[in-house]
C-alpha cells in the first residue's frame, strides 16, 4: 500500500507547482496580447466645443406697457357710452359723454359776447382814424375783445371736460357705469391697458445684479399656457434693492401680439447671461476624487493619462471645461473605472448617433 501511496503523493505535488506557476505567471500587455490578457476596452470621444449660458430662474408679475384707470375730470351724469367691454381703442376715441345742456349755453353766450365786442372794436377803429375818439378807448376795447376771446376758450374747454377720450391706443376693460349715473373724478369708469408689449417685473438676489444689463434675453413661461415660451429683453434695472429680501427689481419687455399675457399674470424667468463658446466633454467623462475633477486621456499608443481639470458651467450631458484639456484630446466616457493610469486600452470611438461603438 505504500509503495501505490508514493507515486500517487508525488504526481499531485508536481501538478500543483505547475498551477501555481501558471496563476503567478504576469499577462503582458505586448502586442500579441488580447482582451483577455490585460487589455480594457474602453469608449472615447473627442474634446470638442459647446455653448454654454449661465441661467437665473425667478417669478415675474406681468405688466402692461401703458396702463390707466379711466374717470370723468368733472362731476356730471353720463348722456351715452360710446365703447364696450373688452373694444380696442385708438388713440383719441370718444369714450363716454357727460351731460353738456349747461356748457352749451355757456359756450353760445361767450361766442355771441366775442362777436358784439369785435363788432364794437371795428366801430371804435373808425372813430379813432377820423380823430373823433381818443386812442386809449381803441385800446381798451381790444383788451374787450381779447377777455371775450378768453372766456370763449374756457368755455370751450369746460365742455370738452365733459368728454372722456383714450390717452392711448389700446384694450378696454369692462365698464363699471351706466347711462344716467352721476360721476366725478374718482368714479372709475373702465380701465385701458396697451398690451402689444407687456413689462415682466420679476426680482434678482443683490449678488446677481452686477452681471444683468439691459438687452439681456430672458425666456417666461405660464401655467396658463404651458406650451408656449414668451422671449423678451432686459429693459431696466431699479436703482434700489429691496432692505428686506436684499434683492433687486429687474423690467423686461415682451413682444404680446396675440394678447396671450395679461397684466397680473404670474410667470417663470428664466435669464440667460455670459454665452460663450468654450471646450466641452461628457458629464460620463468626469471621474471625480475629493474635491477635484479629473479625466482619463488616451493617448496615440493607446495608452491612459490621467489629467485634472478645472470645470465651469453645466448643460444638459455637458461640462464646460476651464484649464486641463485642449481640443481634439480623447477622453475616455465608457470603462473609466477599469483602468489606471499608464494602462493600455482598446479604443472604441461613439458614432455619430450615439447609439452604438466602434473600435478603432
Amino acid at each position: 500500500m505504500k509503495k501505490l501511496l508514493a507515486p500517487l503523493v508525488l504526481i499531485l505535488a508536481i501538478g500543483g507547482a505547475v498551477v501555481f506557476v501558471y496563476q503567478f505567471e504576469p499577462r503582458g500587455d505586448g502586442p500579441g496580447a488580447s482582451n483577455g490578457g490585460g487589455i480594457t476596452p474602453v469608449v472615447v470621444v473627442p474634446v470638442g466645443r459647446d455653448s454654454f449660458v449661465t441661467t437665473l430662474e425667478s417669478l415675474g408679475t406681468v405688466r402692461a406697457n401703458e396702463s390707466v384707470d379711466l374717470a370723468a375730470k368733472v362731476t356730471g351724469r353720463v348722456a351715452s357710452l360710446e365703447f364696450t367691454d373688452g373694444q380696442q381703442v385708438r388713440r383719441g376715441d370718444l369714450l363716454v359723454r357727460l351731460d353738456t345742456a349747461e356748457e352749451q349755453a355757456e359756450l353760445r353766450e361767450a361766442e355771441v359776447r366775442l362777436t358784439e365786442q369785435r363788432r364794437e372794436l371795428e366801430r371804435i377803429r373808425g372813430l379813432v382814424a377820423e380823430r373823433n375818439l381818443p386812442r386809449q378807448r381803441l385800446d381798451e376795447q381790444e383788451s374787450r375783445v381779447s377777455e371775450a376771446e378768453a372766456r370763449l376758450e374756457a368755455a370751450r374747454a369746460r365742455l370738452d371736460d365733459r368728454e372722456v377720450r383714450a390717452p392711448f391706443s389700446g384694450m378696454l376693460g369692462l365698464r363699471r357705469v351706466s347711462v344716467g349715473a352721476l360721476v366725478n373724478p374718482d368714479t372709475l369708469i373702465t380701465t385701458l391697458d396697451d398690451v402689444r408689449v407687456v413689462k415682466l417685473d420679476f426680482t434678482v438676489p443683490e449678488t446677481f445684479l452686477p452681471g444683468i444689463a439691459p438687452g439681456q434675453e430672458i425666456v417666461a413661461r405660464s401655467a396658463a399656457y404651458p406650451r408656449e415660451a414668451f422671449s423678451g429683453k432686459v429693459t431696466s434695472i431699479d436703482t434700489r434693492v429691496d432692505p428686506g429680501t436684499r434683492a433687486g427689481t429687474v423690467r423686461a419687455e415682451i413682444p404680446n401680439p396675440d394678447g396671450l399675457l395679461r397684466p397680473g399674470m404670474l410667470l417663470t424667468v428664466r435669464l440667460m447671461k455670459d454665452p460663450a463658446v468654450s471646450l466641452s466633454v461628457p458629464e460620463s467623462a468626469l471621474v471625480p476624487l475629493r474635491d477635484e475633477q479629473y479625466v482619463f486621456v488616451v493617448g496615440e499608443d493607446d495608452r491612459v493619462e490621467r489629467l485634472r481639470i478645472v470645470t465651469g458651467r453645466r448643460a444638459p450631458g455637458r461640462v464646460e471645461v476651464l484649464d486641463g484639456l485642449e481640443e481634439g484630446m480623447r477622453v475616455v466616457v465608457e470603462g473609466s473605472h477599469r483602468i489606471s493610469a499608464g494602462a493600455r486600452v482598446e479604443v472604441r470611438t461613439r458614432d455619430a448617433s450615439g447609439s452604438g461603438d466602434t473600435a478603432s
